[in-house]
């Protein structure tokens, strides 16, 4: 689970997530950039998704512009090896807790704080497989997408 708004010692989630990917990285021979690892810090900044643009404001500063092929080749890499997840419905990108594992990705995004919360549980990937398998259809990528109001939210 990516976040449900309990306390936890974020750094130490943030620092997890560079260790983790710094080993996943020397494993299959890649390297963990500079920037790449900015990326990564700043997806990890907190638990809502972050957009491309967004993360381009924030690498830039005033005597030196980050340019968007640069963010994009980095977020690239970060999906291709599966350190982050791109919330399609947001345009966003969130880290990923099981980063190097193949995992079929469920998600809560509260639509008023756009925190994104990942559910590990398989049930619902084989479910929506025993399905597809039923309709004689070949799944490619499974995403569920599930929007609506955090705990957070609905208490404000």
């Amino acid at each position: 689970m990516i976040s449900d708004h309990r306390p936890h010692d974020h750094d130490q989630c943030q620092m997890a997530a560079i260790d983790t990917a710094r080993l996943i990285c020397a494993r299959r021979g890649t390297r963990l950039t500079e920037m790449r690892q900015r990326v990564l810090e700043l997806i990890w900044n907190g638990h809502a998704a972050v957009k491309a643009y967004d993360l381009l404001e924030l690498l830039s500063a005033p005597d030196r512009a980050v340019r968007p092929p640069t963010v994009y080749r980095a977020l690239e890499f970060l999906l291709e090896n599966g350190l982050i997840h791109r919330i399609e419905s947001l345009n966003a990108y969130v880290g990923c807790p099981s980063p190097g594992e193949a995992h079929v990705s469920q998600f809560l995004i509260c639509e008023n704080c756009a925190v994104v919360t990942e559910l590990l549980g398989r049930d619902i990937a084989r479910l929506v497989r025993d399905e597809a398998d039923q309709h004689g259809f070949l799944i490619r990528r499974q995403t569920v997408e599930v929007q609506g109001l955090c705990r957070q939210c609905q208490a404000a």
